[in-house]
Formats: structure tokens, sequence, C-alpha cells
């Protein structure tokens, strides 16, 4: 009896193949810098969705944007710089083996000139350091030259972790940022973006994410000193209670 082919965990349903794109993916994780450059990506460049990666393994999720359904990892395309843009909703915490095969299954696939990852990483102070990894001198130059710093010491996890490993069957570029906050860090997200316009040549205009994150912070500011001054008359009741 042969044995029956090995079933695959994800599925890579593709309706338009661009030929020699460069890739961009990121996944949620620290300050959802990942998320927020690629969806400031998707509308900047006006991608159009051109399929998605499927798995019953993924956290059952769905958005609805412009009255219609965001898939938890779907995969766009900007016709004119010739990006594919991989953007993610889902939590994909145990299967990152999966979802980096997936990857390489597209980079594949479509015959991709490069694949950028991108990934936030905790900052032990105030700092927002860019940093990056690749394997090809060319390209360690161009990020030299947008004010990217090499990471020389450093431990990487999750999908990102998976992709970087198959570094000999992929042209990859590892792009990290510091983050020292857990919520939504749309400023470091918006410095990536600077480094991809400079290392992509995309003549973005990154204003408006900016902008959008100094708003966020402002607001989040106002939060937190309502919190403050909540706790504060609430100790004062206490005191006056007990007193």
């Amino acid at each position: 009896m042969e044995n029956s082919p090995k079933k695959k965990h994800m599925e890579l349903v593709l309706t338009k193949k661009p030929k020699s794109p460069i890739i961009i993916e990121g996944f949620p994780g620290l300050g959802l810098i990942s998320t927020i450059t690629t969806e400031f990506l998707i509308k900047h460049l006006n991608a159009k969705s051109i399929g998605q990666i499927w798995s019953n393994k993924l956290v059952p999720i769905a958005a609805i944007h412009d009255a219609k359904i965001i898939q938890p990892l779907e995969i766009f395309y900007a016709e004119k710089e010739n990006i594919v843009i991989v953007h993610a909703l889902s939590d994909v915490r145990g299967i990152e083996w999966d979802i980096s095969d997936a990857i390489l299954e597209l980079y594949n696939t479509l015959k991709a000139s490069q694949l950028i990852t991108i990934e936030g990483i905790m900052s032990k102070g105030e700092t927002s350091n860019i940093f990056f990894y690749t394997n090809n001198a060319k390209h360690k130059k161009q990020l030299e030259d947008a004010k990217a710093q090499p990471l020389k010491e450093g431990i990487i996890v999750g999908v990102t972790a998976g992709l970087v490993l198959k570094e000999k069957e992929m042209n990859i570029v590892g792009l990290f940022i510091e983050t020292h906050s857990k919520l939504p860090d749309s400023m470091s997200a918006a410095k990536i973006v600077e480094v991809l316009d400079s290392y992509l040549g995309l003549k973005m205009d990154t204003k408006p994410l900016v902008e959008a994150a100094a708003q966020f912070e402002e607001k989040l500011k106002s939060l937190f000193e309502q919190a403050r001054q909540t706790v504060g008359q609430k100790q004062s009741k206490d005191m006056n209670y007990l007193g």
C-alpha cells in the first residue's frame, strides 16, 4: 500500500500571480507594528486583494471594512510597485512553522525577488532603533543608507524566525524596530514605513501615519490622566470615609 501524500496544514489561494514581486509581510506582535505597517502600505499603494492563506487552525476572526470581509491572512497586490503584501489579523501562535511554510510556498509560486518581514522588539529604554538582518550584501548597503542598523546580537521568534531559518531558500530581509509599548505603536510603524520608503524608493507620504500616531498618543495621555484623577478621587473618598 502506497503512503498517502502528506496533508498540508495551510492552503494558499491566489486569484492572480504577479511575476517576481517583492513580498512584504508581518504578523501581529509587539505594538501591532507589523499589522499597522502592512495596513498603511495596502491603503497608500492602493493594493488589491489577490488571495489568502487559509487554515482551520487559524483563530476564527472576521473583520469588516468598507462593508467587506477582511480575511485573517489576506494577500494584496500593488501592481504599480509590483509589491505583494501579506496582511495578518489572526493570532498565529502555535502554527508559526505552518505559516512560514505557506509564505515560502507563496515566494516560490510567484518567483519573488525578495521577502521583507517586519517585527517589533521590546526596547529596554525609550529608544526606537531600527535593525535589519540580511545575507545579501547589496541589501545591507541599501538598508544602512536608509538609516537602519545591522542586527548583530539578538533572538528572533515566531513566524519571522521560521522564515529567517529558511534564508538559504529565499532572498530575505528582516526589519526590526524597538518599541516600549504593548499598545498599538503607530509612531514606530511610521518609522518602519520611512525605512521601507527609502529602501524601496516608494516615494510615499508618511505624514498621515505620523499624525495619526501623535493623535493616538495624545488620546492615551488624556485617558491616563483621567484614570490617575479617578484613582486619586477614590483614594480621597476612602480616606474621608475611614477618617
